[in-house]
């Protein structure tokens, strides 16, 4: 039967038996059939004023647990509508539309419907799981709902509520450790001595400076060193990193530049700009997240702040690429002035590329490379200081972090 016919396989028998009865009772004079053939009629009539009195209730809500699923992972949709029905009506079958960026069956069939006369709000509830097809922001619904009249003869199809946007986040990736030698310029914990005043708690002494209050002499180690000491406090702070994503057009395919999910070099690209700012972050470090031009392209998060982690991954649900600049670098300009970890993810590198890059190999901590293309020619940036990997689109992010990694420890070995 097609969506436009209003009855359903038993009304659609209702309506040939209604129909063969006016015919055989006018040529046979069968008074009966006609009578049986009206009834039938005024059923179906029924059945369909019945329905017209079925109304929605309410706006259609919608309840995604997790708030922001990551691509190939789960959640689960619950949605409440409300309806209304003059006449008790049977199981009704319901349907949400799903965009192409989230798969699932999100079809079903719900409660019976009891009649509104009696006092009581029909209120249909269904539960579905979906999993994160591709990155970005999608709209789930509206909510179609079929119902039938209690004798099952009439369906009517009922749209419900508005939309329901649903973000789709990177997927971030298990990454390996981080070499030990990462804080050989700026990578390990570092200690800040600042002056806070008194009450602290983690005390240190530094020679006297006039304005000092008399009150914070250090009298043990003004002895011990013979000269006058204060106390100040000692304070712990996050060493910081970088992650560069350069989303340059001329590096990916002009499908990265619209709807996110076009271009499966891109989206590989920030499922790794993604796993590193929360492998980096888990590691203690304050990350920050620019692209090739030296544009923030969100607020630095903390070390140590996973969940602050996976809000800034949600962040880059919409991100594309954008027109080259003039510059057309495939990392900032002040990059050169960074001491801790560097993650560079690019797309294709031209000869000029390697050569940018061969002057800043040696700055960094940790400075690496992660190129995604098809074909990569990474050997001089290697000599150049670089842990350069090769990640081919749609392959395992967190081998091509292996890879950079085990060229770290091999660098130490030596």
């Amino acid at each position: 039967m097609t969506r436009l016919w209003p009855f359903t396989l038993r009304g659609t028998g209702a309506v040939l038996l209604a129909v063969a009865g006016f015919a055989i009772a006018q040529r046979a004079g069968i008074p009966e059939l006609l009578y049986f053939a009206t009834l039938l009629v005024a059923l179906l009539a029924v059945s369909a004023i019945a329905l017209l009195l079925t109304r929605g209730r309410g706006a259609v809500s919608r309840v995604v647990t997790p708030e922001t699923p990551e691509v190939g992972g789960s959640a689960t949709v619950v949605v409440r509508a409300g309806l209304s029905s003059a006449l008790p009506a049977g199981p009704a079958r319901w349907n949400d539309t799903l965009p192409t960026g989230l798969t699932g069956r999100a079809h079903g069939t719900s409660a019976s419907l009891a009649s509104t006369i009696s006092g009581t709000t029909g209120t249909i509830e269904v539960r579905y799981d979906v999993i994160g097809a591709a990155r970005g922001i999608h709209s789930i619904g509206p909510l179609e709902v079929t119902t039938t009249d209690p004798f099952g003869l009439v369906r009517r199809r009922i749209a419900l509520g508005r939309t329901t946007p649903v973000t789709v986040a990177p997927a971030i990736v298990d990454l390996a450790p981080l070499p030990s030698s990462s804080g050989e310029a700026g990578g390990t914990r570092q200690t800040a001595a600042l002056q806070l005043g008194q009450g602290a708690d983690n005390l240190v002494a530094r020679p006297y400076a006039p304005g000092d209050s008399m009150r914070r002499i250090h009298w043990r180690a003004t002895a011990h060193r013979d000269t006058l000491m204060v106390r100040q406090e000692e304070q712990e702070s996050s060493p910081a990193a970088t992650v560069v994503i350069d989303r340059a057009l001329s590096r990916w395919s002009p499908l990265a530049a619209h709807a996110p999910g076009g271009d499966p070099a891109f989206e590989t690209a920030v499922t790794a700009c993604v796993s590193a700012v929360a492998h980096l972050v888990h590691e203690g470090y304050t990350v920050d997240v620019v692209d090739s031009d030296g544009t923030l392209l969100a607020d630095p998060v903390e070390g140590g702040d996973d969940v602050e982690a996976r809000a800034a991954a949600a962040g880059f649900a919409s991100l594309r690429a954008r027109v080259d600049d003039a510059s057309h670098r495939v990392v900032p300009a002040t990059a050169s002035a960074l001491l801790g970890p560097v993650v560079v993810i690019t797309g294709d590198l031209q000869p000029e590329d390697r050569a940018a890059l061969g002057e800043m190999g040696t700055h960094s901590a940790l400075p690496v490379l992660i190129v995604v293309a098809e074909h990569a020619e990474l050997d001089a940036v290697r000599v150049a200081g670089w842990r350069a990997a090769h990640l081919r689109p749609g392959t395992d992010v967190a081998l091509a972090w292996d890879d950079a990694m085990e060229q770290g420890y091999a660098r130490v070995g030596r």
